[in-house]
């Protein structure tokens, strides 16, 4: 998962290939809940890992659940419908399908057994309404104190005495996890009598009641539905383990890689695997509006493959109440449009993790689309010809705005952008995806393709022991790009070189072995650990011997240009960070920041200094000094690629910086230097 403070998308161009998503968030956290509730074992298989069924699982421990991984399956032995605790404090983050059912079972269960408990979240939670889960529970007796705002999180639930004897009712035009929870929960005291809910109003996002009714079935309740109106549990009702269960892909999560498909799958199709066209999830019908705007879509029980169709999209007009998570999805899959789509009866946008609905009306803008919102509704028109803008995405810490605004970083294929246009399309705080999908932009990367390009580059330059290599590892981290270090490829050619008895100054010899690297010679960087023909040669590399032979191939025209295939490989998605000598000049000229890092020559001898004297290393100032002047007079005044200043390199002087210090000047230029240092011009 991508845990940097932005992620600057490069322009896309294609899609192929295949995904295997994450679990439903809506499946696992009510399995995660019935099995916590139920009689027995339980063996939860391809369980979602993200925020919110952590949030749920720690909830389920704190109420005395017992949880044990086994492999890669969880297994959940359940409470029995029994308290196992008097009291408890439950922080939920902003997981409304925690928070709703939790609230509506502990209620019941604090009410017929007593025990006090206190549900809260995040500040976001606490703006979530949760009124009318409340208003259909205080008349069943349930004691419920709301700790700040009345009708809102946080709260306290504090016994009561149940009153069963007339229908439930509960308002069904807010939020389907309302009757989700009173559905989930009412079985735990439906001992003595059937119990009926009434919904009053339309009730919204059916699909997910389908969820919840299918679910109970396999726990042993099985509930009669008399249209969307009337909901009775049977007298009698006990929560029964299933023992085995599966969660299906989310096909909320599948909407981000039909869109892919739809707009990108020009070739090839995408294909997602774990979900297909008879999940029970509602937001498996995204495939019925996706192939209203033209996409291809062909599935079977448990994948789909999507390719572009009509194209442009077609502008569609659609009554959204049956995916309401998914059809924000469609609102960026307008700005692909032939004119303007609009997307109705969507008024529970406005009470998500963010209010939606002005949330994406905002963001669109950014990018040059006309949007009309209002209070049920979104219209959205793409940006004129040549209008597409560039976009820092603001994602409010809603894990669905950030990735259905990475839809909009394949902008180069929309049929209303500029002749030779790019824009930069920049998603704050990505890690807020770790709520549903913690590897979410990794997934994207693998069916995406753009040319190399346009993928986002910085290199960093500089002598020997300038601390390049611990910047530019740095840099790579916090902006979740690629790491070149480039020295480690003459590191490894010298390794083989010692290894093999080829002389230092034997250069075709050299330049063989540097040919095979990563052909006949298996080669491979995993984080700081680099792999050679299978064995982890890190600790290799950094001898003193490897260094000194590195620093005198490298001097060699045959060898540099022999590795330099090698470097261009690592400009990969989403961005790269490459440091060495000559990174800025030669391999990366079209970089879009270029940094040359200097240090005195003490300074730097220090350094080293320090670095050998903790490898047991025996050595004076005053021989690092005179190396390390031999070596800069090597890089200056070798015959190709001599060790200079791009042109246009920013000049780093960090004689007297922490490594933090250098980071941050060079991540400021970077900021500053937005959008134009990532959107490279046609």
């Amino acid at each position: 998962m991508y845990t940097t403070a932005f992620l600057d998308l490069p322009p896309l161009l294609q899609a192929e290939g295949a995904v295997r998503l994450p679990g439903s968030k809506s499946i696992s956290n009510r399995v995660l809940l019935l099995a916590g509730l139920s009689e027995g074992t339980t063996r939860v298989h391809d369980l979602l890992a993200s925020d919110d069924t952590r949030v749920m699982l720690d909830a389920l421990r704190t109420l005395g659940c017992d949880i044990r991984p086994e492999g890669e399956v969880l297994e959940i032995t359940g409470l029995g419908g029994k308290l196992g605790v008097p009291e408890a404090q439950l922080f939920l983050g902003n997981a409304g399908t925690a928070m709703r059912p939790l609230t509506a079972a502990l209620a019941l269960l604090s009410a017929t057994q007593g025990g006090v408990f206190e549900l809260s979240g995040v500040p976001r939670m606490h703006e979530r309404p949760i009124g009318d889960l409340i208003d259909a529970l205080r008349p069943l007796g349930c004691t419920i104190e709301c700790l700040g705002q009345e009708g809102y999180p946080p709260l306290r639930l504090n016994g009561g005495t149940l009153k069963l004897d007339a229908p439930i009712k509960v308002r069904g035009d807010v939020s389907s996890q309302f009757l989700t929870a009173l559905l989930l929960a009412l079985p735990l005291v439906s001992q003595n009598q059937a119990l009926t809910i009434e919904v009053e109003g339309e009730l919204i996002s059916k699909p997910y009641i389908e969820i919840t009714l299918n679910l109970l079935a396999r726990f042993g309740i099985q509930v009669q539905r008399q249209g969307w109106e009337r909901f009775i549990i049977p007298q009698g009702s006990r929560y029964q383990s299933p023992g085995e269960i599966h969660i299906e892909a989310d096909a909320s999560s599948a909407s981000y890689f039909i869109a892919v498909g739809a707009i990108a799958g020009i070739d090839q199709p995408v294909r997602v695997e774990g979900v297909g066209l008879d999940s029970i999830q509602g937001d498996i019908r995204f495939v019925e509006a996706a192939r209203a705007m033209g996409a291809q879509i062909d599935g079977g029980p448990n994948w789909l493959e999507i390719q572009r169709g009509a194209w442009p999209l077609k502008a569609v007009s659609m009554d959204c109440n049956h995916i309401p998570d998914a059809a924000m999805t469609l609102a960026v899959m307008a700005l692909y449009a032939d004119g303007t789509t609009r997307l109705s009866n969507i008024a529970s946008w406005r009470v998500k993790e963010t209010d939606r609905i002005a949330a994406m009306a905002t963001e669109l803008r950014k990018l040059g689309a006309v949007v009309t919102e209002g209070e049920d509704f979104i219209e959205v028109t793409p940006p004129a010809p040549g209008c597409w803008t560039h976009g820092s995405i603001h994602t409010y810490d809603d894990h669905r705005m950030a990735m259905c605004f990475s839809l909009a970083a394949f902008h180069p294929l929309s049929p209303t952008i500029g002749a030779g246009q790019t824009v930069s399309v920049r998603i704050e705080d990505p890690r807020c995806v770790g709520k549903t999908f913690p590897d979410y932009f990794e997934t994207l990367f693998q069916v995406a393709k753009t040319e190399p390009r346009l993928i986002p580059v910085i290199t960093i330059d500089g002598p020997t022991a300038s601390g390049k290599g611990t910047l530019a590892s740095a840099l790579a981290t916090r902006l979740g790009y690629q790491f070149l270090d480039s020295g480690a490829l003459y590191r490894v050619t010298a390794l083989l070189a010692l290894r093999r008895g080829v002389p230092a100054d034997h250069e075709p010899a050299l330049v063989g072995l540097a040919k095979q690297l990563g052909e006949d010679i298996p080669l491979r960087f995993s984080g700081h650990q680099v792999w050679l023909d299978g064995q982890e040669v890190s600790d290799d590399l950094r001898q003193e011997e490897v260094g000194q032979t590195a620093s005198k191939i490298s001097a060699l025209p045959g060898v540099r240009q022999a590795l330099v295939r090698q470097q261009l490989a690592f400009r990969k998605l989403p961005g790269l960070v490459a440091d060495g000598r000559d990174m800025g000049t030669v391999i990366f000229p079209n970089a879009g920041l270029k940094v040359f890092l200097t240090a005195t020559v003490a300074q730097r001898a220090e350094r080293r200094y320090n670095q050998l004297i903790s490898k047991g290393i025996s050595v004076t100032l005053d021989e690092i000094c005179a190396d390390l002047e031999a070596r800069d007079q090597r890089d200056k005044n070798r015959a190709v690629a001599p060790m200079v200043a791009a042109h246009d390199a920013r000049l780093l002087d960090n004689s007297a910086l922490t490594i933090d210090q250098s980071v941050d000047t060079v991540l400021g230029w970077w900021t500053d230097g937005w959008p134009h240092v990532v959107a490279p011009q046609a």
